[in-house]
């Protein structure tokens, strides 16, 4: 089992990171295909782009549908 850190440890830890600034080296994706990528990191499945794309598709319908009635009345 790992043990926890101490306070004394976290703190020594803490300022050792903060000597070597990793984030000072950190440059992210430079290509077009690594920015590709990185921009679906938080992609979830999408459910909600769906849902509104097919909502758009039934009002179109639903529109297509009145209009239509209206023209034969």
């Amino acid at each position: 089992m790992a043990s926890s850190w101490t306070p004394e440890r976290r703190a020594r830890q803490a300022a050792l990171i903060r000597t070597w600034q990793p984030w000072q080296q950190a440059t992210g994706p430079r290509t077009p295909d690594g920015k590709a990528r990185a921009s679906l990191n938080a992609y979830k499945g999408g459910h909600r782009q769906k849902l509104r794309e097919l909502t758009s598709m039934v009002n179109a319908e639903i529109r297509a549908a009145r209009e239509l009635v209206s023209r034969v009345s």
